[in-house]
């Protein structure tokens, strides 16, 4: 015999799938078009089209088809919303199911979306349970609900039939849905606002909920909350890596990277991409190649100009699992590398971003104007990429090859504008919802040459960068 809790739950989920059947039959006058629309938009711009999603509350399928998905599953328990979103949208697959006790075969997702969903479940817990056997370690959670700073005017646009209709709904904080994920073995990545002006107002609508919703105090006025997730990170079997060691007038360190870089997981391949140098570095480079046969070395001459074109062009010629940027001047010791290494293996991270603000900094490491820079770019960028950032300009970096092919294909979207590759890889990041770590390096002062970077040029170059990045990842 069902115990009490079980009736209950029964009883809440069969009044719940009533309601909404009846809804999918008994078309009213809402005027939440123009917030749906929205939703589409900001759905649209974190899922890139041909990926594999599943939408869990899927409704009548609007959403999930505007994706363009390869592969597409709504799921709902309202039969009569199915019914519908079969007839609307041929090429996405509708099942109807209770999104408590899910069973959707061998299937895993690269995007598992949750919109409007949790102000209305039983067991958010249960449910976020539910959906770990559709995720794979790159798999996205992305969700949006309802802010409780709307539970009154969201009451009273429904007793006038201008938004649908709900039953007594949940009311969840940001901690509380964290928590949550966090006690079903996910791990939260970021959130923001969406959404001051849910109706149509010419201009106002537009240049509220895209600028006014991303800054503090208007954004707490948001109706909805976006929050983006990850499964909880798994032990990596031991990879191959590559470390990408760009080179111009640095022919005095590059015996040293040979004997310092180490060797890690299965084997370290080191990518030598030369800058048409004007002092050896490209014979001493051959040289030592060919004095190091146990190091698997490879070297390349780099086709076009700037740290950026190097290192695109290195990692298109490694073979490893992962791809690490050193800079071959040796402020940051090759001993560090397993600290980056670390992060991706242990799966505490999906990119390692160096730090060289946490410690000390050797005499003339760093002068004085490129510290207040690096640390007004940290700031900036924190803010835009919804992650901290604390040094943007470190030259190391590591990320997985799976993720840097990813984020290559994606490139269009910001541009091929970066001559240092840095923003380049952090944009990238962000906009594949990377989970970003830092590791804290101690930072030398260089012992042979000259630095490359011309501190107020490229200064300019990159506030431009930061202009450009708001206007592609916060203010869009």
């Amino acid at each position: 015999m069902p115990s009490t809790f079980q009736l209950e739950f029964s009883g809440y989920q069969a009044e719940r799938s009533a309601f909404w059947d009846d809804i999918a039959t008994q078309p009213f006058n809402s005027l939440g078009g123009y917030y749906h629309r929205w939703l589409t938009y900001v759905y649209r711009l974190a899922i890139p089209e041909g990926a594999r999603v599943l939408e869990v509350g899927c409704g009548i399928g609007n959403l999930i088809s505007a994706l363009k998905p390869s592969i597409g599953i709504g799921v709902d328990f309202s039969s009569r919303m199915i019914q519908e979103a079969r007839r609307r949208h041929s090429d996405i697959q509708f099942v109807v199911a209770d999104a408590h006790e899910l069973d959707l075969g061998d299937h895993d997702f690269d995007f598992i979306i949750l919109s409007d969903l949790i102000n209305d479940v039983w067991d958010l817990q249960r449910i976020f349970e539910q959906l770990t056997p559709y995720c794979s370690s790159s798999t996205r959670i992305i969700l949006n609900y309802f802010s409780h700073l709307w539970q009154t005017p969201l009451s009273i646009a429904r007793q006038f039939r201008l938004a649908t209709p709900t039953l007594t709904q949940n009311w969840f904080t940001r901690h509380d849905v964290e928590n949550l994920l966090e006690l079903s073995g996910y791990q939260p990545l970021r959130c923001w606002e969406e959404i001051i002006v849910p109706l149509r107002i010419p201009l106002l609508s537009t240049f509220s909920n895209r600028f006014l919703a991303r800054i503090a105090p208007f954004r707490w006025l948001a109706l909805t909350n976006f929050l983006v997730a990850r499964p909880s990170p798994a032990f990596s079997p031991s990879p191959r890596v590559s470390v990408v060691v760009a080179a111009r007038n640095e022919q005095g360190h590059v015996d040293e990277l040979i004997e310092r870089i180490p060797e890690m997981g299965r084997g370290t391949e080191i990518v030598f991409v030369e800058g048409n140098s004007t002092d050896d570095t490209w014979g001493t480079i051959q040289r030592a190649i060919a004095a190091n046969p146990q190091r698997n070395c490879k070297l390349l001459k780099q086709p076009g100009k700037g740290k950026g074109d190097a290192v695109r062009t290195g990692f298109e010629a490694a073979t490893g699992d992962i791809l690490v940027i050193l800079d071959a001047d040796i402020t940051v010791p090759p001993e560090d590398l397993p600290r980056f290494f670390d992060i991706l293996v242990s799966g505490q991270g999906e990119f390692a971003n160096g730090v060289r603000l946490v410690y000390p900094m050797q005499d003339d490491a760093m002068r004085f104007f490129n510290l207040i820079g690096n640390k007004v770019f940290s700031w900036a960028f924190s803010w835009l990429l919804g992650q901290p950032i604390r040094d943007t300009l470190c030259g190391t970096k590591a990320l997985w090859a799976k993720d840097y092919q990813r984020l290559a294909a994606n490139r269009a979207y910001f541009g091929d504008f970066d001559p240092f590759g840095d923003f380049d890889l952090l944009f990238g990041a962000a906009k594949l919802n990377l989970k970003i770590m830092e590791a804290p390096i101690r930072y030398r002062a260089r012992r042979y040459g000259s630095t490359n970077i011309q501190r107020w040029r490229h200064g300019l170059l990159l506030a431009r960068m930061v202009l450009f990045a708001a206007r592609r990842i916060k203010f869009v």
